[in-house]
This record gives C-alpha cells, structure tokens and sequence, in this order.
C-alpha cells in the first residue's frame, strides 16, 4: 500500500530514500483537509494566486489541472495541486457563503444535522428574504416556503417603515392570519418572533401571508426568515 485509504495521505516505504518529501506531502495534505475550508464549489478553473493550504471542490466541466478530477478536492500544495475524494458525511466551511456543509455523496448540502451513507439526511434551512410590501388590506409574499418543509417559526425585522392607514399586521400562513404573530410594529427595527408549538408542515409550497389591522398597506418593507426542516431521500 503506497497510501491511506482515507485521505489519500502518501506513506513512507521500507528502506525509502528522502523520507521527508512524502511526510511533507502528507503534513501539506493533512494542512488542507484538516478543518476543511473550500473557498468555492462551483469554480472550473484553478486560480493563478491559490495560497499554499488553499482547497477548491472541483465541479463538472473543471479544465487545465483539474480536468479529469470532478467530485474531488483539489488542495494547493508545494506549488501544485493534489486531489482528495471525499466521503459521504464529511464536513467542510464554505468560504464564499459562510456556511457550513456536508458532502451527500454528489455534492456539498447546508444545514445536514444528520446524513445517511446513502445521502438520506436532515436538514436545518433558514429561507430569508426582504419583501417590499404591495398596497392593501394583505399582501403575500412572491418567495414560497418550499414544498414537504416543517416550518418551527419565522423571524423578521422592519428594514423599511411599513405605511398606510393600517395600526399593526399580523403574519400568517396556510390559512392562518396570526400563525407566527399579531400586533406588530411599523418601524424600521420593528421585530417579528414567531414561534410554533408544533411545526406546520407543507405538502405543497406556500407564501407567508400579511394581514393589515385597523386599516390598509401602503408601502414598507420586511426581511422574513422561516426557520424550518426537511428530509431528503436516500440516493439510489
């Protein structure tokens, strides 16, 4: 055996001259994958000004160096590149979203709490978006909850001071005007705290629904974040 099956770290032969090129190799590729930092997912074309511990996910359609090595990592190392394969669960800190992500055996997900060999999973996601309100007693949002999710709440603030005639708004949801709070304020920093006792869950995608009190929307806006799970389905 020439490696370790793991990371590919090159081992030290008997009687091997110059010991201390592979054990550098290997300290270089442990540099990189220990505490994994991928600083893109999605770029096909090495840099020229990659930095010594520096590792990219080589996606589809990668060219120069990284041709032939889709699905692998490529770690800068002593002036070149050397290539990992990773597995099912690994762990890693995506530096262009600042979000931490778990290899599913195709690609690198947000939010894994839990994965399967096979890719089954659980994932925690916060769906965030600003809404610039519409003129009107409701409004509903254009950006759905996604389809098959358990929504646990929806947070907010007032970016922009939401006008009108109205004295407060409730938000809702599936039928629900107040689900995730009543009585809330006008004012930019105005909050929304809505917390569900039991998680509501869509078959089907969804909006958020806002309701005026005391009167009609004129204009504002709001950045929602829905708190919520789902369950993705073991690969083939």
């Amino acid at each position: 055996m020439s490696e370790t099956g793991i990371l590919q770290l090159p081992l030290v032969q008997a009687a091997q001259a110059q010991k201390h090129i592979t054990v550098n190799e290997g300290l270089r590729r442990l540099d990189g994958m220990v505490q994994l930092r991928l600083q893109s997912l999605s770029i096909s074309t090495p840099p020229l000004t990659a930095q010594e511990g520096e590792c990219w996910f080589v996606p589809s359609g990668a060219v120069n160096d990284w041709a032939g090595h889709e699905g692998e990592i490529a770690t800068f190392a002593n002036g070149g590149w050397v290539f990992t394969l990773p597995q099912v669960g690994w762990r890693a800190w995506d530096v262009t979203e600042d979000l931490e992500i778990t290899f599913d055996g195709t690609g690198w997900q947000g939010g894994y709490a839990a994965i399967s060999p096979n890719g089954a999973g659980l994932r925690f996601q916060v769906l965030e978006f600003d809404h610039v309100i519409s003129a009107g007693a409701t409004d509903s949002t254009s950006v759905l909850i996604p389809a098959n999710a358990m929504v646990f709440g929806v947070t907010g603030r007032v970016t922009d001071s939401i006008t009108g005639t109205l004295t407060s708004w409730e938000l809702g949801a599936d039928g629900s005007s107040n689900r995730f709070g009543s009585g809330l304020g006008l004012v930019v920093s105005s909050f929304i705290r809505g917390v569900l006792g039991s998680p509501l869950t869509g078959y089907s995608a969804m909006p958020l629904d806002l309701t005026a009190t005391g009167g009609d929307f004129a204009g504002g806006t709001v950045r929602l974040s829905v708190h919520y799970a789902e369950l993705t389905l073991p690969a083939l």
